[in-house]
Order: C-alpha cells, then sequence, then structure tokens
C-alpha cells in the first residue's frame, strides 16, 4: 500500500512538473503563430491596396518579400509547435498509464479487503462482531478497529475515484492536445502551398523587374533626391532647434518628459497602429540591384490607405512643415525629438502638445508608387540621429 501511495506522489510530482512546461512552450508558439499570421494577413491587405494589374513593382515585390519571409516563419513555428505537442502528448499518455497502473492497485487492495473472510464477517454484521466480545477491553479493541476500517476503506474509495478523476483529465487534456496537432498540421500544409505560389509569383515579379531596369533606376535616383532634401530639412530644422534649447536650460516638465522617454527604450508604441518596417535604419543593399546601396537616416513603415501617424510618447510639436508635397511634423520630448514624414494631412500644429499615441495626420498614399502608404520615421537625441528599431516595442 505504501508503494503505491509513493508511486502516486512520484506521478504527481512529475506532472506538476514536466506537463505545465511543456503547454506552457506550445502556448508561446501558438502565440507566435497568431502574430505571424496577423502580420502576413496586413501584409496581404496592403497587396490588394496595390494597382489592381499583374505588372510587376517594387513595391509588390517588397510587400511579397516580408510575407515569405513571414511564412517561413510561421512554418517553422508550427513545425516546432508539432514538436512540443508530440512530448506533452507523450508525457500525458505516460502519466495516464502509470496512473491506470496505481488505480488498478487500489482496486486490487479494495478487493482483497473484501474478499477476506474476517473482513467480511466484520461487514456482514458488525453488532455481532461487537456483541460476541469477551471482555469490555476486547469489545473497546473492537469498535476501534471497526472505526479504522471503516475509515481506512472510505480512504480506499477516495483514492480510486481521485485516481480515476486524474485519469479522465490527462485524456482530457490528450484529446486537445491531438486537437490542437490536427490543426497546426492542416495549418503547416496550407502555409506549404501559400510559400510556394508566392515564390513563383517572386520570380516572376523579379523577371520582370530587371526587364525594367533603366525606368527603375530614374525612379530611384528620384526617390533618393527627394529624401536627400527631406533629410537635409530635417536636419537643419533640428539643428536650429538644439541650437536654440541649448541657451536655456530645459524645464522640470521636459526633463520628466526626456526621462520617460528615456526609460521606455524599446518599449515605445509604433507610431503606426498596424504595419511593417520596410526600410530599415542604415546602410543596407537594395532589395532588387546588388550595386546599389541605401542608407537610411530614419526607418520607412509601409500600412494600409488611410491609416494615421501617431505620436509614439508624450510631447510638444515644434514644427509642421511641407516638403515635395507632403508634411512632416517635429516633437520635442525633452532633449529628445521624433519626426513624422510623408503626410497628406495634418491633425495638429506648432505649440500643440500630444499625448501617446495621439493621432498626428494620415499617411500619403502615393498613386506614383503603386498606392503605397508609407511612414518615415526618425529619432534624435540632441542633434544626434539614432536607430528608431532600439526604441519602438519588438
Amino acid at each position: 500500500m505504501m508503494v503505491l501511495r509513493t508511486l502516486h506522489i512520484i506521478i504527481l510530482v512529475s506532472t506538476l512538473v514536466f506537463c505545465p512546461a511543456y503547454a506552457d512552450n506550445v502556448k508561446e508558439l501558438q502565440n507566435k503563430q497568431k502574430k505571424l499570421q496577423e502580420e502576413i494577413e496586413q501584409t496581404n491587405k496592403m497587396l490588394k491596396q496595390t494597382k489592381k494589374d499583374e505588372s510587376a513593382t517594387m513595391n509588390k515585390l517588397q510587400l511579397l518579400n516580408k510575407n515569405i519571409r513571414n511564412q517561413k516563419k510561421l512554418i517553422r513555428t508550427l513545425d516546432s509547435e508539432i514538436v512540443a505537442l508530440n512530448r506533452e502528448m507523450n508525457a500525458l499518455g505516460a502519466t495516464r498509464d502509470s496512473l491506470q497502473g496505481v488505480l488498478e492497485g487500489y482496486k486490487a487492495d479494495y478487493a482483497e479487503m473484501v474478499r477476506q473472510s474476517h473482513y467480511a464477517r466484520v461487514q456482514q454484521s458488525p453488532l455481532l462482531f461487537l456483541l460476541s466480545s469477551d471482555s469490555f477491553q476486547q469489545l473497546a479493541r473492537r469498535a476501534r478497529y471497526l472505526q479504522e476500517f471503516a475509515r481506512y476503506r472510505q480512504q480506499q474509495v477516495r483514492r480510486i475515484e481521485d485516481t480515476q478523476a486524474e485519469i479522465d483529465e490527462q485524456n482530457d487534456r490528450l484529446k486537445a492536445n491531438k486537437s490542437d496537432k490536427e490543426t497546426a498540421l492542416s495549418s503547416r500544409k496550407r502555409e506549404q502551398e501559400n510559400l510556394k505560389r508566392d515564390e513563383r509569383k517572386q520570380k516572376n515579379m523579379l523577371s520582370q523587374l530587371k526587364s525594367k531596369e533603366k525606368d527603375l533606376n530614374k525612379q530611384l535616383k528620384a526617390q533618393q533626391k527627394k529624401v536627400a532634401e527631406l533629410n537635409r530639412k530635417i536636419d537643419d530644422m533640428i539643428r536650429k532647434q538644439t541650437e536654440k534649447a541649448s541657451k536655456t536650460s530645459l524645464t522640470k516638465e521636459q526633463k520628466l518628459i526626456a526621462g520617460g522617454f528615456e526609460a521606455n527604450k524599446g518599449r515605445l508604441p509604433w507610431p503606426v497602429e498596424k504595419g511593417m518596417i520596410s526600410g530599415h535604419y542604415g546602410k543596407q543593399q537594395h532589395p532588387l540591384y546588388e550595386h546599389v546601396t541605401i542608407d537610411n537616416k530614419g526607418i520607412y513603415l509601409q500600412t494600409t490607405a488611410g491609416m494615421k501617424a501617431r505620436a509614439v510618447y508624450k510631447g510638444e510639436v515644434t514644427s509642421c512643415f511641407m516638403v515635395s508635397n507632403t508634411y512632416a511634423v517635429i516633437i520635442q520630448h525633452g532633449n529628445y525629438r521624433t519626426v513624422y514624414s510623408n503626410l497628406s494631412k495634418l491633425n495638429v500644429k506648432q505649440g500643440d502638445k500630444v499625448d501617446t499615441k495621439q493621432a498626428i495626420g494620415t499617411i500619403f498614399t502615393d498613386p506614383e508608387q503603386d498606392q503605397k502608404t508609407e511612414l518615415y520615421f526618425q529619432i534624435y537625441k540632441d542633434k544626434n540621429i539614432l536607430n528608431p528599431e532600439l526604441w519602438i516595442a519588438k
């Protein structure tokens, strides 16, 4: 009996230690899978907003490349989830089988107790058992014995019921895991088919775009000229503002805002509610031309048409200006500044105090760039430009 109870405790401890660990891993993978699926849906929505024809454009290629990267990540995540589910199912199955062995032992113990003739006689006539005592002392001993026997029998019944309940729980979890595994297998098959389809589209687009290299080079130079003009304008305005600010000390409120901004490094909300990073900070190779290097002074965030740019932290609007028919806004956060460019309409004006996530303006949708809706976002500390990807939430 002691061996069975010890085994039961060991099984319970192993269930409490290992099964929740597997379950947490599966839950984490499912959350990651959900986020990737949302990103793919968002990119597909942006693809639908491009020109309604089969012609290849840089915008379509970039969106397709993003989809392919996310699809590969999603397939790897689903593979990991399937492996984790298999491990959890094996652990649950082993626990259930061990508990089944313990249950059979409890039942055998109980049956043996009932079968014993002495116990059987006691069960059939406990009163006769007491009255047949030879002395008062024997009567007292027999009364205690009957009490202990009744308590032991109740304990055995409870152990049998509790162990059966644990087995039922393991079976329910196994059933749920089996369902999750079937869903994951189905999703993996679907995503593999989507990946093959998009890779065929990607190959076709690359071929089409290579044939338009001269025209695309002209567009690229025009875009680089526009961005260079914007960067010069922003640098000039930031320089003037910081030089003016250096003549006076930050107010107590500005110091608090700057401290809060700095403390939230890596946790600032995105300047768009939904979207993707379509252009990373710093030097990088052009997505189509190997010989072309891009040097971004901020990050580009592509989103859906009609989306608004929003402040990543509370502060004061210090500039609203226009470059190449689109607006840009500078917001001061103590000695930090954030810049939001390529806006078609503004919701703020110079001197306004803004809160975190407050709408600043509508992001421009460019009909000449395949309906691309893209925000150019920068962060400065005094005159020094920073990498925004290190500051916004992952």
